[in-house]
């Protein structure tokens, strides 16, 4: 027997416990539902089953040729992306050096447990040719879930809460109406750290080929941690 659809509530992030309100939020996701969440580098839209993803990318009108994204940190990247050990030392000079969000895109183990459990059509919509695409310090909502999301084994995936190619929304009240609808829980978390006019959320960096998929937040200050590992990513140009 499938689980109730759970009730449409909005908790404010401010007034309440990050940790608990993780826990909220997975356990809305583990039923099958649809959390709208703050991140440093803007709103998001987030789920894990095949009526979460499919909910989102119809709320977002946004292509399945676009995967979704999945929440991440380095132990788990490191567990599941497959890549030579001297990008970890990149990884590591951005996210604890530097404390700077991105998105890393590599090749990944598909048999690892966090797969496990997954509908074959979310497998599907979260990859690409063997890829799959980790948001990586997104600010303390993010690396709660992500560290709760690990203990439970279950993956956090989705994309920015916004209609699609409208530019990433960094306040709750900013996000369309039919995305907003969409979601099961929402959570307030105020001003994103990363606002900006352009419109842009994170920064999306292929880890074969070093070619940028989407430029975004703190750009210019990965160009140049890139270049202390001699990887010119403004040479490189765009995936």
């Amino acid at each position: 027997m499938s689980s109730p659809a759970p009730a449409k509530r909005q908790i404010m992030n401010k007034q309440g416990d990050v940790v608990s309100q993780s826990t909220q939020v997975l356990d809305v996701i583990r039923d099958g539902g649809t959390a709208i969440i703050p991140l440093d580098v803007a709103y998001a839209i987030i789920g894990n089953s095949e009526k979460s993803i499919r909910n989102i990318f119809t709320a977002k009108n946004r292509s399945f040729e676009k995967p979704s994204g999945m929440f991440s940190n380095f132990d788990l990247l490191k567990d599941i992306q497959i890549m030579d050990s001297w990008k970890h030392d990149i990884i590591k000079a951005v996210i604890f050096d530097a404390n700077l969000p991105f998105s890393t895109v590599a090749p990944f183990r598909t048999d690892h447990p966090m797969f496990r459990n997954l509908a074959p059509f979310v497998f599907q919509n979260s990859t690409k040719v063997g890829t799959i695409d980790m948001l990586l310090n997104a600010g303390v909502f993010h690396n709660e879930m992500t560290k709760q999301s690990m203990a439970r084994l279950m993956p956090v995936l989705g994309s920015s809460a916004n209609t699609s190619l409208q530019g990433s929304k960094y306040m709750l009240q900013d996000i369309e109406d039919p995305v907003r609808d969409a979601a099961d829980i929402l959570i307030d978390g105020g001003l994103s750290k990363y606002h900006n006019p352009e419109g842009r959320s994170s920064t999306i960096i292929d880890f074969q080929s070093f070619k940028t998929i989407r430029v975004g937040v703190c750009y210019d200050q990965l160009c140049a941690i890139f270049l202390k590992f001699k990887i010119d990513l403004l040479a490189l140009g765009k995936a």
